[in-house]
């Protein structure tokens, strides 16, 4: 039973007492000893995930595990090229297609079969393309020539620094991110990738003569990007029957990406106008003319301890974005899917470390959790419901107007697709693939900037408060609980989010850009230390929340935030609680983040 039902029968603010299960978290002196108990979150993971491995196979014969494979193929090629063809041209071309595919499938392959939460998707993201070229415009005041080993032994340190945090189970402090700074999160992430979708219809009118290519590159990017939008968002209405639109939204990268690179090839004006296309390299082989493994070895030793303030900064990155998975696991098993079996995020950090150090080592884009995949991929394993409500009049009696309510009532949870996906990758540095990936035009990956990043910013709170302040007040529903506060308190939250992103994006386009994780990583004591000091609980318990609320993702956490057994504010959160069952939006409460 999660906290949503337990809540009605359960002092709202009162400590929960748990079962004597086999969870880490319970046992007598962890919480406060964790430091000084080396691997002992690591080893509980392992030992709370194992018997769910067989299950984890045999749950996947089903056709969702068939659609989502196909759709998570398309929805981490696509990006992972996309990025790709902004980091090749920012690093001499050192890092290409071969890398990335073979970097997204030894992540898909290792964590598909030995990490604790597999629906968690691995790959390369947008922000580790802009940590590489931002080393590179540093490394190139000096010696440019050092710039592969420099990379090699960037990912060594990165890999001891994951491996020290995951050991000493730093992994636990991630269970006091809120919304707050994922939320910030997010939008910078959503943000930088749309910039990232102009810069690439910017290189169009650069890479080819006349402006002919570039406009017609806009097009097909502005075009790509409506029609997959449209094809998912049909997912979620009305139209049809359920099957047809479910395989709309389950295959929309596929269709919209087959049309619109056959659009680029139709004879004539079209074809002859010279868009640019994905370049490729030799099945199998590097891009630059190397072995695959560096020769790290041969770096002067001072540049060798250069690269550790570099790879500490890496870690950061990593720590934030994948402990989300910590931040992507924990959106991946976040509170609006219902997921039964157990994380374990110290192992998977580990694990993320043998990765990045393996990648390092062979120079490929280090790959980490990837925030708009993981949840995109337990989305197309979630079973949903549809249901219709009858809305009652002011006299009670039923009228013809029915409101459709979707719940998510499973998740199919395996490793299969992962493991499928991986696999698929590695086929893609064949040959005949490669040429098939020659044939897109660049223009296409435009528009995959636009979706990931327009993803990214459609759904987040940021925007919601914000359009909530700009609606017309008499058309808001009068149960909403956000008109308990003040309109200047919003304010004044939402701009403390914008100030964050905008200090992130800001610095992003600067040759210290390599600190952006530094700034990600404070705003989680801005909002712990700071942001309590100018709002009240009722208000924080409105506007924010726990990002990890889900028990099973708990467990691996060290378990949920203590909560004081008595607060001046516990009537309060009965009277919300009940409010928010009868609404179906269970949110975690906050207590010990507002003293």
């Amino acid at each position: 039973m999660d906290s949503s039902e337990s809540g009605a029968h359960s002092p709202p603010l009162q400590r929960e007492k748990t079962n004597a299960t086999y969870t880490y978290e319970n046992l007598k002196g962890w919480r406060r000893w964790r430091l000084l108990r080396p691997g002992r979150g690591m080893y509980h993971d392992v030992r709370r995930r194992l018997p769910y491995y067989i299950s984890d196979i045999t749950d996947a014969f089903t056709y969702r595990t068939v659609a989502s494979t196909i759709r998570i193929y398309f929805v981490n090629l696509l990006p992972a090229i996309a990025y790709t063809l902004d980091m090749s041209r920012r690093t001499g071309y050192f890092f290409g297609i071969n890398e990335t595919l073979l970097s997204s499938a030894l992540a898909a392959i290792v964590f598909s079969l030995f990490s604790a939460q597999p629906l968690t998707i691995v790959g390369v993201t947008g922000l580790i393309s802009l940590f590489n070229f931002t080393i590179y415009d540093i490394i190139y005041l000096y010696d440019i020539s050092i710039y592969p080993q420099f990379m090699a032994w960037t990912g060594i340190w990165a890999a001891i620094f994951h491996w020290l945090v995951a050991v000493f189970n730093a992994c636990d402090y991630m269970r006091y991110v809120t919304d707050f700074s994922s939320e910030a999160f997010g939008m910078y992430v959503g943000i930088i990738y749309i910039i990232k979708g102009v810069e690439e219809l910017v290189a169009e009118f650069e890479d080819t003569p006349g402006n002919a290519a570039g406009f017609l590159a806009c097009l097909i990017a502005i075009l790509y990007f409506a029609s997959v939008y449209a094809l998912e968002k049909l997912g979620s209405s009305t139209l049809w029957r359920a099957g047809f639109r479910g395989i709309l939204a389950d295959y929309a990268y596929v269709f919209c990406t087959l049309f619109w690179v056959g659009f680029s090839h139709i004879p004539g004006h079209i074809s002859e106008v010279g868009l640019a296309r994905v370049p490729v390299s030799t099945a199998f082989y590097p891009t630059q003319p190397r072995n695959w493994v560096l020769d790290f070895w041969n770096l002067d030793t001072r540049w060798v301890f250069v690269a550790m303030p570099f790879g500490f900064l890496l870690m950061l990155l990593f720590y934030y974005d994948h402990v989300r998975p910590n931040v992507s696991s924990i959106t991946a098993q976040a509170r609006q899917y219902p997921v039964k079996k157990p994380g374990g995020f110290h192992w998977d950090f580990f694990l993320l470390g043998c990765t990045t150090f393996v990648a390092g080592i062979l120079g490929l884009p280090m790959p980490n959790g990837l925030v708009p995949q993981a949840p995109v991929h337990t989305d197309s394993l979630t079973v949903y419901k549809t249901t219709l409500e009858i809305i009652p009049t002011s006299e009670g009696e039923a009228t013809e107007i029915r409101r459709p309510i979707v719940q998510a009532t499973a998740v199919i949870e395996q490793r299969v697709t992962h493991l499928l996906m991986g696999l698929a990758l590695v086929g893609t540095m064949t040959g005949p693939l490669l040429a098939v990936l020659h044939t897109m035009p660049r223009a296409v990956f435009a528009g995959v900037f636009f979706i990931v990043g327009w993803g990214s910013v459609e759904s987040n709170g940021i925007l919601q408060k914000l359009l909530f302040l700009q609606g017309e007040e008499r058309f808001i529903q009068r149960d909403e609980l956000m008109l308990r506060v003040r309109r200047r308190k919003i304010a004044l939250y939402i701009g403390l989010q914008i100030f964050g992103v905008t200090a992130c994006v800001a610095i992003s386009h600067t040759i210290a850009a390599i600190g952006f994780p530094i700034l990600i990583i404070l705003l989680i004591p801005l909002r712990i230390l700071l942001v309590p000091r100018w709002f009240t609980l009722k208000e924080l318990e409105i506007m924010d929340d726990f990002t990890a609320t889900n028990k099973m993702v708990l467990a691996s956490l060290g378990g949920q935030p203590g909560l004081p057994e008595h607060s001046k504010a516990e009537d309060w959160g009965l009277e919300r609680r009940q409010s928010e069952t009868r609404h179906g939006v269970p949110r975690q409460r906050l207590g010990s983040l507002h003293r």
